[in-house]
C-alpha cells in the first residue's frame, strides 16, 4: 500500500507473533530498542490458531519484568489487526513512536541509534 510510517521503525516478520518469544522481546531491548510493539492477528483469526494469545502473555510478562528492572511498561506493547489495516498499521508505528519520544531514550541504550522494533 505504499504507507509512510516513522523510518525508526525496523519490522521483523515472523510467520506467527506466537513465534516471538520473551528472550526476542528482552533481547531487543538490551540491544538498545527504546520501544518494541508486536503486531498480531486480530484475537479469534490467528491461522495457527493462539499464537497471538500467546503473544499477548509474553508482552504482559515483559512489562512486568520492565517495572522490576525499573524501566516503563510503555515501552513494550500488543496490538492486534488483519493484514487488510495496513493504514492502521501505520498509525500505530506513528502513535507508538510518539509515546516512546515522549518517554526519551531507553536508559538501556548504550550509545547505540535505534528506534522502535515492531514484530
Amino acid at each position: 500500500m505504499r504507507l509512510s510510517y516513522p523510518s525508526n521503525v525496523k519490522i521483523i516478520n515472523v510467520p506467527c507473533t506466537g513465534r516471538v518469544d520473551i528472550l526476542h522481546l528482552l533481547k531487543a531491548i538490551e540491544d538498545g530498542a527504546d520501544g518494541v510493539y508486536v503486531a498480531g492477528c486480530l484475537e479469534g483469526d490467528c491461522h495457527y490458531l493462539t499464537g497471538n494469545l500467546k503473544a499477548k502473555k509474553r508482552v504482559a510478562y515483559v512489562k512486568k519484568l520492565l517495572v522490576d528492572l525499573g524501566l516503563e511498561p510503555e515501552r513494550i506493547e500488543m496490538y492486534n489487526l488483519s493484514a487488510a489495516q495496513g493504514t492502521r498499521f501505520a498509525e500505530i508505528a506513528r502513535e507508538f513512536t510518539a509515546r516512546i519520544r515522549d518517554l526519551g531514550p531507553s536508559p538501556v541504550r548504550t550509545g547505540k541509534k535505534v528506534g522502535v522494533m515492531a514484530a
